[in-house]
């Protein structure tokens, strides 16, 4: 049994006490959008009476949900009705991935042909042709593994894409394969600024006629995905934009802080780091958009991360700001969804003491070992 079979089904023990998230769904499935060399589901939800020229938002889901119960939590379609936008869920399926992520760590999956970033790209260009959607106002938000997809599509699609949100998600480029994953994961594989810069330079290559914007969301207590991940990205986007290292505006509150970093006269960066909150997204259902509801790795922070995303994309009014928080909230930390392998190859026995590391610190990560 090779390390991945080992860790899929690692991951597999823990589903019982962390249900996939369903939701009651708003959502349409999308289908024939393409060759779709990844294997994943496609869902959608246009408003009624959505006008041409619209904006796009995909929304990219966490381990073991579900692309209803992610908007159930988070309120994008909801909000999508409100300001008249339409979006795209794709779905990670247990034939790919057996605790449902989105595969960020497999070399095919992640880059512009062959893989899951592939078959996104393909719903995204169905979604455009058959609504008329704005192309020059396209956006990629997810959380956990699902941001760190987010942060692939935004390094292999860089011309698609307008902006970027990442929760609790990991720069591009920094984890070839499950090993370096978790390290990644806990804040052990730092492979440097410049060869982070670097890896999506390679991969955009000539395709960057564009570079979208990137805001990173990331909670201080997050027991999943160390919190220096969120010090990575924004060192990576920083770079890939020629921003320097000094943010232009540092803005605090009670137990947060929002950086922005500019170039050519706009914000290009974001930061938004939680005190307390543990690994998820960041809501607030009783706040003034009245947007989700708390629930598995959706967090009452007394922030709504989906207006104040949408708000910086123009793609929702301004109007009345998204309400930030007014004391640092003891949250307890979700346990998180962990990335898992796909589980092909044939057996064969584990021996090196460095296998047995891993799994322990996949064990360690699951819950299932202290």
């Amino acid at each position: 049994m090779r390390i991945s079979e080992t860790l899929a089904k690692l991951a597999a023990n823990r589903l019982p006490t962390q249900p996939a998230t369903k939701g009651s769904s708003r959502l349409t499935p999308l289908t024939g959008f393409g060759s779709n060399p990844g294997a994943l589901t496609a869902w959608q939800h246009v408003p009624a009476g959505l006008a041409p020229g619209a904006p796009l938002v995909v929304v990219l889901h966490g381990c073991t949900q579900t692309a209803a119960g992610y908007d159930a939590g988070t309120g994008w379609s909801t909000l999508a009705d409100r300001a008249g936008f339409a979006l795209l869920f794709p779905e990670q399926s247990r034939s790919n991935n057996m605790n449902l992520c989105f595969n960020w760590f497999e070399s095919l999956d992640v880059v512009r042909s062959g893989g899951e970033a592939e078959s996104i790209a393909q719903m995204v260009d169905a979604m455009v042709a058959a609504h008329g959607l704005d192309r020059d106002r396209i956006y990629v938000t997810g959380l956990s593994a699902g941001g760190a997809m987010t942060t692939v599509m935004l390094a292999t699609y860089p011309e698609m894409f307008a902006g970027g949100a990442i929760i609790g998600g990991l720069p591009y480029g920094g984890a070839p394969g499950v090993s370096a994953a978790l390290g990644r994961m806990a804040g052990r594989e730092d492979r440097g600024t410049a060869a982070l810069i670097e890896s999506v330079a390679r991969v955009s290559g000539t395709n960057a006629g564009r570079i979208p914007t990137v805001s990173i969301w990331h909670g201080g207590a997050d027991p999943t995905v160390a919190v220096a991940n969120a010090d990575h990205l924004a060192a990576q986007w920083r770079g890939v934009h020629g921003a320097g290292a000094a943010p232009a505006r540092v803005e605090h509150g009670a137990g947060w802080e929002h950086s922005s970093w500019s170039h050519g006269g706009r914000v290009v960066v974001e930061t938004w780091r939680i005190a307390a909150m543990g690994h998820g997204v960041p809501i607030d259902p009783a706040g003034p958009d009245r947007l989700g509801a708390v629930g598995p790795y959706m967090l009452d922070a007394g922030i709504d991360s989906t207006a104040a995303i949408a708000r910086s994309w123009g793609i929702v009014p301004a109007g009345a700001q998204a309400k930030a928080p007014t004391a640092a909230r003891r949250l307890t930390p979700e346990p998180a969804p962990k990335a898992a392998a796909r589980a092909t190859a044939s057996p064969r026995p584990l021996v090196a003491a460095g296998v047995q590391k891993v799994i322990e610190d996949a064990m360690r990560a699951a819950g299932l070992m202290k």
